[in-house]
């Protein structure tokens, strides 16, 4: 007897909200309800919450299934860059989203396959698309990659900032360590998960352009939700800034709201049941540490700028590290969770990727933690089964908070991680996180904490 499908991840809210997705585009085989699920906000502008399913950042995912969502995002990028048809890219991704054996991987492999380097200059968003920016600027070879970043750090300076007017968190800072680096008529190409009404990239656009005007933009997302007045936006800037401005997206669709779902969705809130307080752990797992020898001078990301070479270079380091991840996780487990840190998704991504490859037959997932409040329901067909909530550890600078961690916890009656690997830069590698964040994880598996050093100006 066939076993029936897992419920859609949106379900749950499509049927008390009245929130619906119709598709417009599938230019690689997928439709929205196949990338993203639905949750509930904690924010008075939004009442709901797309939840995607190839990002790893709420959701544990196969992190070829991520890197390669990331590559194939790129594949369309430098397809409309070079204008031609994208390579390869009808079947890869339906294959792997429905968990055909091998399928992620071999996408992953087909799609960083050697190809003519694309010149351009690849801005990711914090915090969740700075490690999809950086996919995207790898299928390409020959971008720079920026991503914007809300941590300020001494001795960057400012190239300029935007506003993403829907978020909890709406500052973002642009710290190139080389503004010369971006102060070049190349392509640039700007990142995102989601387009919803596309405010946020035309915003930074036309902030671009004032400091140094380019003939080409590309705004590249996951899925792209915009009507055709937001679209006729995007035009009518390129005509007035006198440039060219292409989109191009894994899908593209409309989501329809009904009328009063910000009072629908804080009533829902209200009924629900409040989110109970942390008990003690029950037991401590071990916590312990891997020295992964980051390579001395490569970049932990994108924050300040991260070139083609210092691409080359951790491709090349990335088997050794990954090796001593696994000598750290040991024998015997069966799933294994490798979680980021806000804005630090790229390097746990690459880490928990070649993991993936260096232990066959091991249920290898990745996330990172979040700023983002967001409803948990454990129910199926809800997106956000489980929260770890915990204090900051890195000394924002919107002050100390409360940070989460979506779907590690084990919804009722499913198997939870036998080890989770937890990657921080070292500054958040604190006493706060001792106290927080690694006690909880403690409490449901042994921890193997890998620290990577921030870059710092020199």
């Amino acid at each position: 007897m066939t076993a029936s499908p897992p419920a859609w991840a949106g379900s749950w809210v499509a049927s008390r909200l009245g929130v619906r997705l119709s598709d417009v585009a599938r230019p690689v085989g997928v439709g929205l309800t196949d990338l993203v699920g639905l949750a509930v906000r904690r924010n008075p502008r939004r009442a709901h919450l797309l939840v995607s399913t190839v990002l790893g950042k709420h959701v544990p995912t196969d992190p070829r299934l991520v890197y390669g969502s990331g590559l194939l995002l790129g594949e369309l990028v430098r397809a409309c860059l070079r204008g031609e048809e994208p390579s390869g890219p009808d079947g890869l991704l339906p294959d792997a989203l429905r968990g055909v054996p091998g399928a992620a991987a071999g996408m992953r492999d087909l799609l960083r396959a050697p190809r003519i380097p694309v010149d351009a200059v690849v801005l990711g968003y914090a915090e969740t698309a700075t490690a999809l920016g950086h996919s995207v600027a790898d299928a390409l070879g020959g971008a720079y990659y920026l991503h914007s970043t809300r941590r300020p750090v001494r001795g960057f300076a400012t190239y300029g900032g935007f506003e993403e007017e829907h978020s909890h968190a709406t500052s973002h800072l642009l710290l190139p360590s080389d503004f010369a680096a971006l102060d070049r008529d190349v392509p640039i190409v700007l990142v995102d998960d989601e387009l919803s009404t596309g405010r946020t990239v035309l915003n930074t656009v036309e902030a671009l352009h004032a400091v140094r005007p380019r003939s080409r933009y590309v705004i590249a997302a996951l899925v792209d939700l915009r009507g055709p007045a937001e679209a006729a936006r995007t035009s009518d800037l390129a005509d007035r800034l006198g440039t060219r401005i292409d989109t191009v997206a894994l899908a593209g669709g409309r989501v329809e709201l009904p009328d009063g779902i910000l009072e629908a969705g804080q009533t829902l809130v209200a009924r629900l049941p409040a989110a109970a307080a942390p008990d003690e752990p029950a037991r401590e797992f071990t916590v312990s540490r891997a020295a992964v020898d980051w390579p001395a001078g490569l970049p932990d990301g994108g924050r300040h700028g991260f070139l083609p070479e210092h691409r080359e270079r951790l491709e090349k380091d990335l088997p050794r590290m990954a090796e001593t991840v696994a000598e750290g996780v040991g024998d015997g487990s069966s799933r294994v969770l490798v979680l980021g840190f806000e804005e630090l998704m790229y390097a746990p991504l690459r880490l928990a990727e070649a993991l993936a490859d260096a232990l066959p037959g091991v249920d290898v997932r990745y996330s990172t933690t979040t700023r983002s409040p967001v409803l948990a329901v454990d129910a199926p067909g809800y997106a956000i089964r489980t929260r770890l909530a915990f204090p900051s550890h890195d000394d924002p600078a919107d002050g100390p908070g409360e940070r989460y961690a979506y779907n590690v916890l084990p919804p009722a009656g499913q198997p939870g991680f036998d080890r989770i690997v937890f990657v921080v830069d070292d500054v958040g590698d604190t006493p706060a996180l001792a106290g927080g964040l690694l006690r909880r994880l403690s409490a449901l598996a042994p921890v193997l904490v890998v620290t990577v050093p921030a870059r710092r100006s020199t």
